[in-house]
């Protein structure tokens, strides 16, 4: 544990004055027994299924998460998207125009968006060649004040690779400000999840989604475990119905299906491995990186153009050569083995062009 790290040094002091907004669902703890009748909340009495408001809690979600997890519910945020994650960690601990953040490029781009959305000046540590943090170029900046957050991706995006586990304990038990370890792409990797550092670290966020390994894009959750006051701050500060009535329910049905879940992960890595070996006979793929997400970084001789043949080939990959350390990089996302056929067959028709 950091002993030196203080939440109240870092929480924004409107944000501890801040009185929550109570919801009708919230007031009523559901202390009756037998059928209730609700006139609380000024909702449309007619039932359809989704004319009520949602739990504002999640309270399934988390008791179903804590018990896969291995963590207590209040150690638990449900948010709409990861994307709500990040922005609410801006609006708790950083005060516009005044703190910083600091990231790792190239890395995940919502950081950046988000800060320039809650005016943050985002400090950007460029990672040495194999992706990693360098800890003597970061050293400097552990111990400035106004940095309040340390973004950690890993499995990174777009470079596919797991950061290693010990450069980001050290971050954590030197850095007096919140730690946030990004693992959307954490079950596609074989490093283990920082979860299980929730209790040692009091400075950790770790973010997770559903909309990667269980499917749920579309649904738009995604999952913060914290201590519980940095999740008691989390709880005060968001929407009051944050996630829907329908995709809560997406969730829990997900939740419910664990196997093939799993079984799904491991399709993806095997074709993963597929991917990567074919990739390897392309004469004009360069460098192949290692990965640890259900994605691919590949070198290229030209990576813009090669990206534009395959739009005019039906396949629509990500071109990366715009982001630091990335020139002439795709990004080619693992489909299923039919799609992962088309995409080698395209690539290699392009040898000759």
């Amino acid at each position: 544990m950091n002993t030196n790290f203080n939440i109240n040094n870092l929480v924004r002091a409107n944000i501890k004055a801040l009185k929550p907004y109570s919801s009708a669902r919230d007031e009523y703890k559901n202390s009756a027994s037998g059928a209730m009748v609700f006139l609380d909340a000024n909702e449309n009495p007619f039932e359809n299924g989704v004319n009520r408001y949602p739990d504002p809690q999640q309270k399934e979600i988390k008791q179903k998460l804590s018990a896969i997890k291995k963590v207590e519910t209040n150690q638990i945020f449900v948010g709409n998207g990861s994307d709500e994650v990040i922005d609410l960690a801006y609006r708790i601990f950083c005060e516009p125009g005044k703190d910083k953040v600091l990231t790792f490029s190239p890395t995940y781009g919502m950081y950046d968006v988000s800060a320039n959305i809650n005016n943050i000046e985002v400090i950007k540590q460029p990672l040495i060649n194999d992706f990693q943090i360098n800890l003597n170029q970061l050293q400097p900046y552990l111990d400035f004040e106004d940095v309040k957050i340390i973004f950690i991706c890993s499995p990174n995006n777009p470079t596919g690779n797991s950061i290693n586990s010990e450069d980001i304990e050290y971050v954590l038990e030197n850095f007096n400000g919140i730690v946030i370890v990004d693992e959307a792409y954490i079950d596609f990797s074989a490093q283990a999840s920082f979860l299980k550092n929730i209790n040692k670290y009091n400075n950790l966020i770790v973010s997770q989604t559903f909309s990667k390994a269980w499917g749920l894009a579309g649904v738009r959750v995604g999952v913060a475990y914290a201590s519980e006051e940095i999740v008691a701050l989390y709880n005060r500060v968001k929407p009051p119905y944050n996630v829907s009535t329908l995709n809560q329910e997406a969730v829990l049905n997900r939740l419910d299906d664990l196997e093939e879940v799993s079984h799904i992960i491991g399709i993806i890595l095997l074709e993963r491995e597929v991917l990567i070996s074919a990739l390897k006979t392309i004469s004009y793929i360069e460098t192949i990186y290692p990965t640890d997400a259900n994605f691919v970084l590949v070198k290229v001789d030209d990576a813009t153009k090669r990206y534009h043949q395959l739009i005019e080939k039906g396949i629509v990959i990500r071109n990366r050569t715009t982001q630091p350390l990335c020139e002439n990089t795709l990004r080619l996302t693992v489909g299923t083995a039919t799609e992962n056929k088309k995409l080698i067959e395209a690539l290699k028709s392009l040898e000759k062009n």
